[in-house]
């Protein structure tokens, strides 16, 4: 459905620096480029027919998983075509809380990650969104790059936009390992071609 724009997984921007110890936040990448980013979020639902939807279209996702919704089913993500990122350990909201506390569900879903997928994951998201200061600095001391949510969802087989009608080169689109993953999906993939959009791996604009 779409056809490679360069060679996926070779760093085409960096991510913003670090500053102060607080990971840059990113809701939006910066290009010239008539790109599109896609993400999945938490890891609930392990559809079957998500790999074949993915290498069809041609679509190197970007997926944030969490501890609780991921561990045991190691062998169902790595055959995706995916990136692995970072959500929590147990997708609790983080805002509000203390360093020690959103340090330990950063890092150690960090760690779990490491350990099943053989990478420590460079991107973290908040569950629900939802961060402080604290989440930044806990971010930045568990090595994280950056802090990444979104411009518009999918949600029961609808593009939903923050802002406007359509996507826009850069954005985030955020959507979930759900039972509607093929309706999602499909959403996704038909709203970007009707944009004139490419997705392209997230980390590689986020090096």
């Amino acid at each position: 459905m779409f056809e490679p724009a360069y060679t996926y997984g070779t760093v085409q921007q960096m991510a913003p620096p670090v500053v102060d110890g607080m990971v840059p936040v990113v809701t939006h990448i910066p290009t010239d480029k008539p790109y599109v980013f896609i993400t999945i979020d938490d890891g609930a639902v392990q559809h079957p027919k998500a790999r074949d939807l993915m290498i069809e279209a041609g679509v190197w996702p970007s997926v944030f998983l969490n501890t609780k919704y991921a561990e045991g089913h190691k062998d169902y993500f790595k055959q995706l075509p995916v990136t692995v990122h970072s959500h929590t350990t147990n997708h609790p909201n983080l805002s509000g809380k203390g360093f020690e506390f959103q340090k330990q569900e950063i890092c150690g879903n960090a760690d779990f990650l490491a350990g099943d997928y053989g990478k420590r994951p460079t991107l973290f998201r908040p569950p629900f969104g939802n961060y402080d200061a604290t989440t930044r600095k806990a971010a930045a001391s568990c090595g994280f790059k950056a802090l990444v949510n979104w411009t518009a969802a999918v949600n029961d087989g609808r593009v939903q936009f923050q802002v406007g009608d359509k996507l826009k080169a850069g954005d985030v689109v955020l959507m979930h390992f759900r039972t509607t993953f093929v309706e999602d999906f499909t959403a996704f993939l038909n709203r970007a071609k009707q944009d004139g959009l490419t997705p392209v791996p997230l980390e590689d604009f986020l090096g």
